[in-house]
């Protein structure tokens, strides 16, 4: 059996937008928590600071989550943008500099102590990653 897929013109834009930026967004967000690691005082082996053992366990947890969230999201979408941009390359690259800023904008807001943990994802403009999500979402679905 044989498979042909034919890459439409534009979808180089997808391997930068779906291979490249996030590895750079990834490298970004684990930085701010390599400096929340030395910030806080909190050591390895340990992912999360323990409440009541690390004095600003939940400043240092606030800046970990925001680096997770990217980290367990980005496989799925990669994938999607990826196969919906065999449909719509740039639609699927403009989407994937909305999600990598969006996720950027939501740790941004996630660290911010000063809101409310509820809430503070989405207080600095990180509404723009669920752009960038269904640009893929429904480019692939398209392509299906």
């Amino acid at each position: 059996m044989s498979l042909s897929i034919t890459v439409p013109p534009g979808y180089g834009w997808i391997v930068l937008g779906a291979g490249i930026f996030p590895v750079i967004t990834d490298m970004f967000l684990g930085g701010k928590v390599m400096a929340a690691r030395k910030k806080y005082d909190v050591q390895y082996p340990n992912l999360y600071a323990t409440p009541k053992v690390h004095e600003k366990a939940d400043e240092f947890n606030r800046v970990q989550r925001g680096h997770q969230n990217f980290i367990e999201n980005i496989g799925g979408y990669r994938i999607m943008t990826f196969v919906g941009g065999l449909k719509h390359p740039i639609t699927c690259a403009v989407g994937s500099v909305l999600y990598c800023v969006g996720s950027i904008l939501y740790m941004k807001g996630y660290a911010d102590n000063s809101l409310d943990v509820k809430d503070a994802r989405y207080k600095k403009g990180a509404a723009v990653k669920w752009i960038g999500f269904f640009s893929s979402f429904v480019s692939t679905i398209k392509f299906a």
